[in-house]
């Protein structure tokens, strides 16, 4: 018994489906063979009584059923025979069919267990349930690409930019060393603002890792756009009244709530606003402005600044690209702002846009977010 269940146990799956249908096939065999075997004589015997005298027909009626029973069990042979060929012919083609269908399914998964995750496999066409696997794990795969590409962006991007507040960090801390420098307070102040700069930088970059992988924690419920401008202005009207700019917001009348997580919508256009207020020299003004745009309600937020090149738009929106470096640099931004924005929105099923008429012309910047059905209030 053990050495049956160990050889149940090496052989594959389509070893065992074969097993199992010739079961099947043997089973149903046996059965005929002995129904055919206990009924068929004693139905013929009966009707052959019942075509005449049985002491007339004695010796005939005796020989007919010897024929029939030959014959009867020469043509159950044959058609047993033919039926099991027949049997195992379609096992034989449906197992291999079957084993050739899984053969591609486990090949990916051992190509996703070694960190392959582009790999992908077609549709076997042997069933619903089959389908549905095959379909599930490439949604996995996928799933898993996904996310080894936003690692992998991720430690290019912190490496690439870590490398700047660590050497001049590194450099001071030499020049303490060696006694070129003294721990002055112009000494302490640029070692903190480099060590904000690197906490500041892994707090963004988590973000942003998180958005773009979708915030499958988003709290959805229908939101009044003039509720979100209110809390966006309210949060950076210091800020904007510290810098002399004017902020304003403009919500049109009659204007459908937007299905969002209220407290990342709010992320968007306070990021949006402390990119405005970055660029717009005291005296500015920015205004913060939300109107229907067909399906969608369109958030705006429009700067009379500073303004942007026409061949840096297009790359506004990408993790840690920077129009002007030096300039980004001394503002204090981390350059992934606009990239946190577009992961957020897109998360919520919007789109998000820039344009500008170029330097010293103003910045605009569009959120299309889809219109709930129902009313804001």
């Amino acid at each position: 018994m053990a050495l049956a269940r160990t050889g149940l146990a090496r052989m594959g799956l389509a070893g065992r489906v074969l097993t199992a249908l010739l079961l099947v096939v043997g089973t149903g065999v046996l059965t005929a063979w002995l129904v055919a075997s206990a009924v068929a004589p004693g139905l013929f015997h009966r009707h052959m009584l019942q075509a005449g005298e049985p002491a007339a027909h004695a010796e005939a009626v005796q020989h007919a059923e010897l024929a029939f029973e030959s014959a009867s069990r020469i043509s159950l042979a044959v058609a047993m025979g033919a039926a099991v060929v027949a049997s195992v012919a379609v096992s034989l083609y449906l197992t291999r069919r079957l084993a050739r269908s899984l053969l591609p399914l486990t090949a990916a998964a051992a190509d996703v267990a070694q960190g392959h995750y582009a790999v992908r496999v077609g549709s076997p066409r042997l069933g619903s349930e089959l389908d549905g696997l095959v379909e599930a794990f490439n949604r996995m795969a996928g799933e898993l690409q996904r996310v080894e590409q936003t690692r992998r962006r991720l430690l290019d991007d912190v490496a690439h930019e870590v490398r700047t507040p660590v050497a001049t960090l590194g450099a001071y801390l030499e020049a303490l060393e060696d006694g070129v420098r003294t721990l002055d307070p112009e000494t302490l102040e640029v070692m903190q603002a480099q060590t904000v700069r690197l906490a500041r930088l892994a707090r963004d970059v988590s973000a942003v890792s998180r958005a773009e992988e979708g915030y499958r924690t988003l709290d959805i419920r229908p939101v009044a756009p003039a509720e979100l401008l209110d809390g966006a202005v309210a949060a950076a009207a210091d800020r904007y009244r510290a810098e002399g700019v004017a902020l304003a917001a403009e919500a049109a009348p009659a204007l459908p709530a937007v299905p969002v997580d209220a407290d990342r919508a709010g992320q968007v256009l306070g990021n949006l606003l402390d990119n405005a207020l970055r660029y717009t020299p005291p005296g500015g003004h920015v205004v913060v402005a939300a109107r229907r745009h067909g399906p969608h309600v369109r958030f705006t937020v429009t700067d009379d600044g500073e303004g942007i090149a026409a061949e840096h738009l297009p790359h506004l929106f990408e993790r840690f690209y920077r129009a002007d470096t030096a300039r980004d640099r001394g503002h204090g931004g981390s350059g992934i702002g606009l990239a946190l924005v577009k992961a957020l929105v897109e998360a919520h099923g919007g789109r998000v846009t820039v344009a500008s008429g170029g330097p010293g012309r103003g910045t605009t910047v569009t959120v299309d977010l889809p219109a709930a059905e129902v009313p804001a209030r």
